[in-house]
């Protein structure tokens, strides 16, 4: 219904002719607004919160279709651990309805709306699941696609499809669920997903280990082959420590999250001070650990440089070695070294300096933040080898013939 609430269709166009967004409360108006963009080949925008308009290229869209009105949770299970919700149903009332039976999901979904100068709050399920938006806890649980079961989408044919329950394939062989993470909304119109979920932590703390970068992401290796099950490791240098000189001293703090019921926790933290004794050490409690490695998965930490953005995904071992070729002053690690976050120039030069890095130790580069001209400017995603490309153009073309979902979001002419 448009602001009137006089318009009679399922597509709301407005009241005026010359808006040009689509908004739409169900997912027979999503597929009747599809099939008439394909028929007229017109490009759309797809958004639901919005948070993450200004993470890729910009869309070369001109048609906006807002799917932020499908919302709700459709059918939870706590006894069989799995949640259905409608797509943009906001992360914040998943995570409060799964509190309610101390569950949680356990990708530790993230929130990057503030990076992009949006309200904290707004994430979308659908959001986090096109972006694989995935926090600290991926080191143990796995990212956002591993938690994804099941969904539905609208094609680029305008076609309702549902997938999930047990493993559907597409004819390319793909896991149509798992295929619509990280796929920035370029394949179909999610409108409801199904995910696993887990049990809440009773109780979480971190013992931080004060030393210098290279080795503390050495203890943050070390830590992850203990049989403790951490489920944070990252490292904050100290040019974010507001009681250190405006260079540092070449130190910071390497954290590792551990879980559990107040006994194994103690043990775990001692097993684990007595690991690291020659360290400076302190144990962060509950409260201080889960708020610190929110902010670490949401890229808190670069949110009040005036700087542009990247993430940089490189084995382990050799984050130190990424950290320094980078040239990075602002940065810090997630994921055992695995995420690293950089404070850096949106240039060719900064794009050509980590695909150099990526080369030579394996990886991606993303440029998360940076304004409208240099994400058109720069190759926003890692590009792709040919026969990866290849792969990726046919894949479109199945799931969206005429090329009208968020055209060129991850790649120029995709």
């Amino acid at each position: 219904m448009c602001g009137t609430g006089a318009c009679p269709s399922p597509i709301c166009r407005g009241c005026r002719a010359n808006v040009q967004r689509i908004a739409t409360a169900s997912e027979i108006g999503i597929a009747d607004a599809v099939r008439h963009a394909a028929e007229t080949k017109t490009p759309l925008e797809i958004v639901s919160g919005g948070t993450k308009r200004k993470f890729g290229r910009p869309v070369a869209a001109e048609t906006m279709l807002d799917v932020s009105a499908i919302t709700g949770i459709v059918k939870y299970e706590p006894e069989e651990l799995v949640i259905t919700a409608r797509a943009a149903t906001p992360l914040a009332e998943i995570e409060a309805v799964l509190a309610t039976k101390k569950q949680t999901l356990g990708f530790a979904p993230t929130d990057w709306g503030p990076l992009f100068g949006e309200p904290k709050g707004k994430a979308t399920l659908a959001g986090i699941v096109a972006t694989n938006a995935s926090g600290a806890r991926r080191v143990k649980a796995g990212a956002a696609r591993d938690h994804v079961i099941g969904c539905r989408f609208v094609n680029g044919r305008g076609e309702a499809i549902k997938a999930g329950g047990f493993v559907i394939k597409n004819v390319t062989g793909f896991d149509l669920p798992k295929l619509m993470c990280g796929a920035f909304g370029t394949l179909g119109v999610l409108t409801e997903l199904t995910l696993r979920v887990t049990p809440a932590p009773p109780r979480v703390s971190t013992l931080a280990l004060r030393t210098s970068p290279q080795e503390g992401l050495r203890a943050l290796r070390e830590a992850a082959k203990l049989s403790l099950d951490p489920t944070g490791l990252a490292y904050i240098p100290d040019v974010f420590d507001p009681d250190e000189t405006e260079g540092g001293t070449g130190g910071g703090l390497a954290l590792i999250r551990v879980e559990g019921s107040h006994a194994p926790l103690e043990d775990k933290l001692a097993r684990l001070t007595a690991r690291f004794a020659g360290l400076d050490t302190i144990v962060l409690d509950d409260d201080t650990t889960r708020i610190l490695f929110r902010d670490i998965g949401d890229g808190k930490f670069l949110l009040s440089r005036n700087c542009d953005i990247w993430r940089l995904c490189v084995p382990q071992s050799d984050a130190h070695a990424a950290v320094e070729a980078s040239g990075a002053r602002f940065w810090y690690a997630d994921w055992a070294g695995g995420l690293l976050w950089l404070g850096l120039p949106a240039s060719e030069e900064t794009a050509t300096q980590l695909r150099f890095i990526t080369k030579k130790f394996g990886g991606h580069a993303t440029l998360m933040r940076g304004d409208a001209a240099a994400r058109a400017r720069l190759p926003v995603f890692e590009p792709e080898a040919p026969a990866r490309a290849t792969l990726t153009r046919s894949v479109k073309h199945a799931f969206d013939p005429e090329t009208i979902f968020n055209p060129g979001r991850m790649y120029k002419d995709l």
